[in-house]
């Protein structure tokens, strides 16, 4: 008999409803009494010696496993004469199985997620020192959590490689439709019969009908019937990635989830820019909010720093295009400003924000302030001291081959002019570093900001990129290896490369892999993303020690730490839903989204010159082409984003990596306007100026504008 509402387990978990029930024992959602938070308690009460090796065999599983994609058990316990008991965290949400019945069919992008998603999944468990085969996958076994993020549950009949010996936590079991023949008994289980069992999930969620079972196909009494015959617009690149996932024969299925994954992201735009854990819309606000009534006002546990207060029912979808003809009016005035005042030394964000230094007051805002740390002083900018010949305005002097890719709003009105200012470093004009491919393989490159003066700085064995100046440009941090631009770069490590013409010198690092070097505005620390905790996540290190910590500590995937210039927060990329920004302290405490939510993908965030904004790059929907927004500091989590340039002004085309010139006044960025080559590219805020700095046929990306030192 299942256990009554408000019972309470082991003095500590109490029952709030059942989630599920078999012959076995019970699932139920309960109370951690000690914590406050959402737990899933499931019971054993067929207590034979083999049923509760099985389920203990189970706790063990979890207990090890530390990834979004998958539940982590946080406590074990034996109630003499009663019954076993698992409890892990509660996932949030509705299963796959749900999904289907409430939405029908679902979105061919939808379903490319969800499978890349439970691939990795999949991987981690494949790749573990013991492999674990997950056995039962099927919709029920899938939840889509409200973070968008699909995990796997239920392993009771997951099973252990444990050398040439199998290990199983539960009994033989078949689900028809979604289990491979080999799980019939044909012959052992591996790992391609999770790929199987995946690409029968997949192609119910594609059809809406289960597949015709693989033991009756092995023996020829049916057939699979074609994806495309049940519904005939899918893709089919990806009917055929599916269907081959649903092979009888193992040899014919892909032999690695790793492989099925790669499949996947090449049948989808979504998948295409970003290929590390996508994540898939989450469930709709008001089931969300429905299941919460039902189940008691407890709030569920975040698993972060901070629990967060979600209000489902008022959680709309910004519609960009209301702000559209407010941005141009703003630019359009901004551009009036600097044609009357050309001397005007203050960047065009002045249009944006006023230009004095934000101080965290309690009455700046709601959120809890950060200390501002007064010794770090915004650069002075740089005057901007224009050139007029005529009608004609001048721009930085590029190479000869370097021509303007967008005209000028305006060719009779001038526009202001890029003066480099000289540094004590190295001389000459302000200069950038930026990655190219030239030589074969990524190394790091150093050019003036006017596209002279070419050298390369690295020779590394196995590439490098990622660079990131020191706040006195006497230092480049960059990590190596590097074999290509992507998010995550497992196996690397961070270089510091001094400016005097020494060798870069290592720091310690993980052999998961280090990279995303950030340094904080007095030049002593160094953030960056570590792969040491089995996902992406923050780490700071202490460049004097060389000891290094976790500081983000989520359940999430966090990368691409950026030090504000004025204060000790971070920005950083949270990929929960969908990427979005968030800021934190330096110590990892205050975590809050600061960029607002929707249908996009938000990633590399810059802070502003003077601390008041964060620009960064996005991604619209199903769209692969990034631009470039930004945000003012005080109207963070508000839908007052602000395109550069401005929508409707000019057509730059694709803004990927980029980097802000010392006053503000510049962009520099990885640009490909003819859809293949990318180069470096320099514009003005307004884009009213844009010249092309790197004409090489070979990639060129992630430009970096040395600081300018007074």
């Amino acid at each position: 008999m299942p256990l009554a509402a408000g019972t309470l387990l082991n003095h500590r978990y109490r029952i709030v409803s059942i989630l599920g029930q078999g012959g076995m024992g019970a699932v139920y959602r309960a109370v951690d009494e000690h914590l406050g938070v959402h737990v899933a308690v499931k019971e054993n009460l067929f207590l034979t010696d083999e049923y509760s090796r099985q389920f203990e065999r189970e706790a063990r599983i979890l207990a090890g496993l530390r990834h979004p994609g998958l539940p982590h058990v946080t406590d074990y316990f034996v109630l003499p004469g009663q019954g076993q008991y698992l409890v892990m965290d509660y996932i949030e949400g509705e299963d796959l199985r749900q999904r289907m019945e409430r939405a029908g069919v679902l979105p061919e992008n939808e379903v490319i997620l969800i499978g890349i998603s439970v691939c990795e999944a999949l991987n981690y468990l494949h790749t573990r020192p013991q492999p674990i085969i997950h056995r039962d996958l099927k919709p029920g076994n899938i939840k889509v959590t409200p973070e968008g993020q699909a995990v796997l549950v239920d392993f009771g009949l997951a099973k252990i490689m444990e050398g040439n010996q199998v290990t199983m936590t539960g009994a033989r079991a078949m689900t028809p439709g979604y289990s491979p023949p080999e799980q019939y008994g044909t012959s052992h289980t591996d790992e391609r019969s999770d790929v199987y069992s995946l690409g029968a999930t997949l192609y119910a969620a594609l059809t809406g009908s289960i597949p015709e079972d693989g033991l009756n196909r092995l023996t020829g009494k049916e057939q699979l019937t074609d994806i495309r015959k049940l519904r005939p617009k899918i893709n089919r690149r990806l009917a055929e990635v599916i269907e081959k996932a649903l092979e009888v024969d193992p040899d014919d299925r892909f032999q690695s989830v790793e492989e099925f994954r790669q499949a996947l992201i090449e049948c989808s735009e979504v998948g295409a820019f970003f290929k590390e854990r996508p994540t898939i819309s989450p469930p709709p606000p008001e089931l969300l909010a429905e299941e919460l009534a039902q189940n008691g006002n407890v709030q569920p546990s975040t698993n972060g720093k901070q629990k967060s207060k979600r209000n489902f029912r008022k959680r709309r979808r910004f519609q960009p295009g209301v702000l559209i003809p407010v941005f141009a009016l703003l630019v359009g005035l901004s551009y009036l400003l600097f044609t009357l005042r050309p001397d005007l030394s203050q960047s065009l964000f002045a249009g944006f924000y006023p230009s004095t230094p934000f101080v965290a007051t309690e009455s700046a805002s709601a959120t809890p302030s950060l200390e501002v740390n007064q010794e770090d002083t915004p650069i002075p900018p740089v005057e901007q001291t224009p050139s007029v010949e005529g009608n004609q305005s001048t721009a930085p002097t590029a190479t000869e081959n370097a021509r303007p890719v967008i005209p000028p709003t305006s060719t009779e009105t001038p526009t202001p002019v890029f003066t480099p200012t000289a540094t004590p470093l190295g001389g000459g004009a302000s200069e950038i570093a930026f990655v190219s491919e030239r030589t074969g393989q990524m190394q790091i490159w150093m050019m003036s900001a006017d596209g002279k003066n070419l050298r390369q700085l690295t020779n590394m064995r196995n590439g490098a990129c990622q660079p990131a100046w020191s706040p006195d440009g006497s230092k480049l941090a960059f990590i190596s290896p590097c074999p290509g631009k992507r998010e995550i770069y497992e196996g690397s490590a961070i270089y510091l490369l001094a400016m005097d013409g020494s060798e870069p010198i290592p720091l310690p690092s993980s052999p998961e892999g280090d990279f995303d070097p950030a340094w904080s505005p007095d030049g002593k620390k160094l953030a960056f993303t570590s792969l040491r905790t089995g996902r992406p996540s923050i780490f700071v290190m202490d460049l004097q020690t060389l000891v290094a910590r976790e500081i983000s500590e989520s359940r999430y995937s966090d990368l691409q730490p950026s030090w504000s210039p004025i204060s000790r927060q971070i920005a950083f990329v949270r990929r929960i839903s969908n990427s979005q920004i968030w800021i934190m302290s330096e110590d990892g405490e205050n975590q809050v989204r600061f960029s607002p939510p929707g249908d996009v993908t938000n990633f590399f965030p810059t802070w502003s010159w003077d601390g008041q904004a964060i620009l960064y790059n996005q991604i619209v929907g199903g769209s692969k082409v990034p631009r470039l927004v930004g945000m003012r500091y005080e109207d963070r989590q508000s839908p007052r984003e602000f395109r550069i340039p401005a929508s409707g002004t000019v057509d730059i085309g694709p803004v990927g990596s980029f980097t802000l010139s010392p006053d503000g006044f510049w962009v520099a960025y990885e640009g490909w306007p003819d859809g293949t080559n990318h180069d470096i590219y320099l514009m003005t805020m307004n884009g009213a100026t844009n010249i092309r700095l790197t004409t090489d046929p070979s990639f060129d990306y992630s430009p970096v504008w040395r600081p300018v030192i007074r």
